[in-house]
């Protein structure tokens, strides 16, 4: 059997634009969510987010690629030079045919169809509008694939390129997909994880409109509050995460530094409601069983959990439901979390961010706290790591995504030691 191992790690993330600082950031439970700066919050309900402090220039971007690429697509590639410099994979031919690139995303260009939009149309007052004013990069705002496609050109890989768009479980998904790639032998070398953008205007509305985002505009670092009873909704987020996940062997034959090996990934649909959750859990407990069964191992084995906690009132109760469900009596002893209390809710890329957090975790034998979490919910009452984050073995992190659509998704990432 082909396993498959993390040998590198790249993030641009809200608070912590590299991997050190994100880490830190986590691990010292500060918040990055504030009021939002990229476009006049204002007219919204909600008017707060964490927005990454990003420098294209200082990431390494050149000007060509700052105007021809989305800044989502800046995140990963940025992200990606990252992980492959930490990698240290040197990249001859023989090794690019067997290199494969998926990424994630959500809402995809959002920031570039909107501004293009906004010119076009002279801010919304002329219903036909004129194309020789549209950007000459617009084809690749409008169009997905360009996220992985960019980031495949920029190193020449020849495998598998693809991009895995599941709403808020994409991050986690793509990671799940490039997993499979290694294991039936598709790929030895796998650059994957996710990157979003969604900061604007028509994404803010959007979700003022279903009234998902906490209206908390006065408090803008304590607005994401997971799993507390007073929490109001989510926050949005942005920024990327891109691991490198590579077949142990080939890892090994090259004295890779390995951070975690991949043993479970399972995603399931509710089929019940594009935005809703039933309070039992039912869903995204058989996608954890179901990746705890393809990593062999018993609830009492899970060191950490990182939840989705996005801090709706429906996701933390189901969320928490299918761990009772899942993990028994031991769900109550694990460690929980939730990072989307720090760096908020990137859509599609925060299951990378998240997974990312997992192989830190267990290389630093840390658990980030929940910040923010000061008042106990009757209906979410395991343990959360409250504000602090705590050093103990970490052994096994257990993540989980949940999505609009349905989406459920699962995902272990285990110490190669602790591998059976």
């Amino acid at each position: 059997m082909r396993r498959t191992v993390v040998t590198g790690i790249g993030v641009v993330a809200p608070g912590g634009v590299n991997r050190k600082a994100f880490w830190s950031m986590l691990t010292d439970g500060r918040t990055a969510t504030r009021r939002i700066s990229l476009f006049d919050p204002t007219p919204f309900r909600s008017q707060v987010a964490a927005e990454c402090d990003f420098d294209p220039v200082e990431a390494g971007l050149s000007a060509k690629d700052i105007r021809r690429c989305d800044r989502y697509v800046q995140f990963a590639l940025a992200a990606a030079a990252e992980a492959v410099a930490e990698s240290g994979l040197e990249f001859d031919e023989e090794l690019l045919d067997r290199t494969g690139v998926v990424l994630g995303s959500a809402v995809g260009g959002t920031t570039a169809l909107e501004n293009e939009y906004v010119v076009l149309s002279d801010t919304g007052r002329d219903w036909l509008v004129d194309p020789a004013y549209a950007s000459p990069f617009l084809y690749q705002a409008l169009v997905p694939s360009s996220l992985a496609a960019d980031v495949a050109v920029r190193y020449g890989a020849h495998g598998p390129v693809q991009v895995v768009s599941t709403g808020c479980t994409s991050g986690i998904d793509a990671i799940g997909y490039a997993h499979q790639l290694v294991q039936d032998g598709e790929a030895d070398v796998v650059i994957t994880g996710a990157a979003e953008s969604p900061l604007s205007p028509v994404t803010a509305a959007s979700f003022d409109a279903i009234k998902a985002t906490t209206p908390d505009n006065d408090h803008p670092e304590r607005a994401s509050r997971p799993f507390d009873r007073d929490r109001t909704g989510f926050v949005l987020g942005e920024g990327g995460a891109v691991l490198i996940l590579e077949e142990l062997e080939h890892a090994r034959r090259r004295g890779a530094p390995i951070y975690c090996e991949v043993t479970g990934y399972a995603a399931r649909s509710n089929g019940f409601h594009m935005t809703g959750l039933r309070p039992d859990g039912i869903e995204m407990s058989v996608a954890i069983d179901h990746a705890m069964r393809q990593a062999r191992l018993d609830p009492q084995d899970v060191s950490y959990i990182c939840a989705h906690g996005s801090g709706t009132r429906q996701n933390d109760r189901h969320e928490t439901a299918a761990f009772k469900r899942s993990l028994g009596e031991h769900a109550y002893r694990v460690p929980i979390s939730s990072i989307k209390s720090m760096i908020g809710h990137s859509l599609g890329a925060i299951g990378a961010l998240e997974m990312a957090a997992c192989a830190l975790a267990i290389s630093g034998n840390t658990v980030p706290p929940t910040a923010n979490w000061a008042n106990r919910d009757p209906e979410c009452d395991l343990d959360y790591t409250p504000n602090t984050a705590r050093e103990l073995p970490v052994d096994v992190a257990l993540s989980v995504g949940s999505g609009f659509g349905g989406f459920q998704s699962a995902m272990i990432f285990q110490r190669l030691e602790a591998v059976t």
